[in-house]
């Protein structure tokens, strides 16, 4: 009944005022909203719902998704981070599918209905079964065309939306480090169900990896381009910590040029909140930063507010993890003795995002 309601809701309110866009802000250290000129500080959620990709229920579920987007909002949350799967979208390396492309103007549309601006992360292949056989079989080449002709679909799709907060073009990707095997295009580890990291390269061919990054973000930036000249751009980079270094090859220093801002992906460990804090810092290269991923996986509650507060000096912007539920629904299954342990987490952590919301 409370997903009815929410539904009618939208069908029934009043037309929206228009969103203002987002844009950096003058002195390039964070954003404003085009044309007012008000400042906007990014406070988002990674969406999911129940462990689920989006494109697993927006077909027959569509009033869950209309209900989570309330509840987000009601959260506190003024951007919401979608994951997009490349093999939900594209039919062939050049044939966009129509009907996801459908169900993404949706989404937009729900964005502006609810007053939330979208993070839209592309290129997923989060889990094996949906990525489609002849795409990993593809050339660096080919591969690099078949995912500019996502990004263009994408673009071409949502230029026209002020919900548009920017465009993700991977999530953590991968580059050079040495030659891998043919179709070796993922990291093997996964987390739950999903692999989240992918090689954007499997030879070197005498480039160094900070060449590849900067090559494969310039391929598929120009791709959006072509079709939209406004929206930000932006990548999802693993973090830096002292024992990794910079393994990603995705430097912040090199690729900042190339990107509107810097979106870093960051979960403290238990014990080394300044660990954290000393590996943002090396994103602060002269573009905004934003915390595009964090949450106490690691580490306790008091621990992940004292990274969010000392972390206010560098970044501009924080996203944390909603998985469908509310903190009130979470504290009513506390009540009735049934809250598990990750559901305990991400209830303080729904209660420490709503308290620490930008005013």
């Amino acid at each position: 009944m409370t997903t009815i309601i929410a539904f009618l809701l939208i069908l029934t309110a009043p037309e929206p005022a228009r969103m203002d866009r987002v844009v950096v802000s003058d002195d390039g250290r964070g954003f404003v909203l085009k044309p007012s000129g008000r400042a906007f500080t990014p406070w988002g959620l990674n969406y999911g719902n129940a462990g689920r990709l989006i494109e697993d229920y927006w077909d027959a579920e569509w009033p869950t998704i209309v209900d989570d987007f309330r509840e987000m909002k009601g959260q506190g949350a003024n951007v919401v981070r979608v994951h997009l799967q490349f093999g939900k979208f594209m039919d062939l390396a050049d044939r966009p599918n129509p009907k996801a492309l459908d169900r993404l103007g949706k989404l937009l549309e729900l964005a502006e209905a609810t007053g939330l601006y979208l993070d839209i992360t592309g290129l997923g292949c989060y889990r094996k079964a949906d990525v489609p056989p002849w795409y990993d079989g593809l050339s660096e080449a080919d591969r690099w065309s078949a995912q500019a002709n996502f990004w263009a679909a994408i673009a071409k799709r949502c230029a026209s939306s002020p919900a548009v907060f920017c465009y993700d073009l991977m999530n953590e990707p991968f580059a050079g480090g040495g030659d891998k095997k043919p179709g070796d295009w993922y990291s093997g580890k996964t987390f739950g169900e999903y692999d989240f990291l992918q090689w954007v390269a499997l030879e070197m061919r005498g480039r160094t990896r900070e060449e590849i990054a900067r090559q494969w973000i310039k391929r598929l930036s120009a791709a959006i381009r072509e079709h939209d000249r406004q929206h930000l751009i932006t990548v999802g980079l693993m973090p830096w910590v002292p024992k990794w270094g910079y393994l990603s090859g995705f430097i912040p220093e090199t690729t900042a040029p190339e990107l509107d801002f810097i979106s870093v992906h960051i979960y403290p460990e238990k014990g080394k909140v300044d660990e954290a804090i000393s590996g943002l810092k090396r994103f602060a290269v002269g573009k905004p930063v934003i915390i595009e991923e964090t949450f106490p996986l690691s580490c306790s509650l008091a621990e992940i507010e004292a990274f969010l507060d000392q972390s206010r000096p560098i970044a501009c912007g924080w996203m944390g993890h909603y998985d469908g539920q509310t903190a009130e629904q979470y504290e009513e299954l506390r009540r009735k003795g049934t809250l598990t342990l990750s559901q305990a987490i991400y209830k303080d952590w729904l209660e420490l995002f709503r308290k620490q919301a930008p005013k």
